[in-house]
This record gives structure tokens, C-alpha cells and sequence, in this order.
């Protein structure tokens, strides 16, 4: 992955406020409340809001991220919150996760660059078991209109790095979509998302 990208997030991750916050994004939060506690992945899950979140239901919770900034923050949110989370830095075919090892696997804001996006969710694939579910909430293609309007609810840029209904449908080909929708949302988390955006969610079950 290009320096400049590690770069990017270690210099955000670094600062002592949580970039995202400290709380659980609404809609996981939502979405893991219905479900039974087992073993959840986090990609790309920076400072670790979400993953200590489901720590604290009971979730058996692992984690990864490219930013050793990120993962120094999550372990101490963790700690605060008296539960501990398995987290990893690196890029996910050399973090030695074993196949169907995991129950749910958690996309919040999981923005990869726009030439392997497809790419990892595809590979996030064999991790996860047959009947486990995917939980999705990132900016979707429409986004950029928001940002226009007012950069402080953040997101890239960038059109090949957002989201749309189709590329979602083709990426997880091989799911059942329990929900699937293109939403405007309010954001409030942290610094770095404030404002209406537009998203795509979805939960989806594995075949």
C-alpha cells in the first residue's frame, strides 16, 4: 500500500482527540444489538470505536488497520472500557486469519483505495462462515454533492472510492441482502464526520 496512504491515517490517528469519536457508529450499534454475540471482524477500523463497542455485548472482536497510530488508540479505549480486543496492523492476506473463522464481519466507513476495495471485500469472504452476516454503512457515489456543500461531514473525494447499490450487489454476489438502501444520514462523529452525508447500508447474509 502507498506510503503516502499509511501516511495519511498514522498522521490522523496520532492526534490525541478520537478522530471518529469515541461512541460506536448508530448503525452497527443498531444492527449488533439483534444479534447474538459470536466472533466479529473489524477492517480498516482505525481508533477502534466499533470494535470496543462490541466487545463491551460480549463479541469475541478482532480488528485491523494499516495505522500502528490507530491500534495504540483502540487499545486504550479498550482498556478504558474493561474489555480487550484482538487487533492487528497490517494488510489482510498477511494477517494470518483462519478461514469461516468469524460470525459477523463489520465495513463502517471502510473507504480502501478504489483499485482493491473490490478486491478485499472479496477476500474478507473466505473469513467469514456460511450463514454469517455482513453489517455496510459508507458514503455512497452521491456524496460528493454533500461534500460540495460542506466538507466538515468528510468522506473521500475521490468518485471510484465511494459506494453505489450496483458495485455492492456484484461484491457480495454470493449474500442475501436482508437491507440494502441509499440513505441521506446526519453524521456526529468526532472531528472528521459532522453534517448530512449520503450512505449505503446494507446487512447481508453469507449462502
Amino acid at each position: 500500500m502507498k506510503d503516502q496512504w499509511l501516511d495519511r491515517w498514522d498522521n490522523r490517528y496520532s492526534a490525541e482527540a478520537f478522530a471518529y469519536g469515541e461512541l460506536p457508529n448508530n448503525y452497527l450499534k443498531e444492527q449488533l444489538e439483534k444479534l447474538e454475540a459470536g466472533t466479529i471482524l473489524f477492517p480498516a477500523e482505525g481508533e477502534g470505536r466499533n470494535a470496543v463497542f462490541a466487545a463491551t455485548l460480549g463479541w469475541e472482536a478482532s480488528a485491523f488497520d494499516i495505522s500502528s497510530e490507530g491500534k495504540n488508540k483502540a487499545l486504550k479505549l479498550a482498556e478504558r472500557n474493561n474489555v480487550t480486543i484482538n487487533y492487528k496492523v497490517g494488510e489482510l492476506d498477511t494477517l494470518g486469519y483462519s478461514p469461516q473463522s468469524f460470525d459477523a464481519v463489520a465495513l463502517i466507513y471502510a473507504h480502501f483505495p478504489a483499485e482493491i476495495k473490490s478486491a478485499i471485500h472479496k477476500g474478507l469472504d473466505k473469513y467469514l462462515r456460511s450463514g454469517g452476516i455482513v453489517i455496510f454503512e459508507a458514503f455512497s457515489k452521491k456524496h460528493l454533492e454533500y461534500i460540495a456543500r460542506d466538507e466538515k461531514v468528510g468522506g473521500p473525494k475521490d468518485i471510484d472510492s465511494l459506494f453505489s447499490i450496483d458495485e455492492v450487489r456484484s461484491d457480495f454476489a454470493n449474500y442475501d441482502f436482508l437491507e440494502l438502501e441509499e440513505k441521506e444520514i446526519d453524521l456526529n462523529e468526532g472531528i472528521y464526520h459532522n453534517g448530512k452525508g449520503s450512505v449505503i447500508r446494507f446487512v447481508a447474509r453469507k449462502r
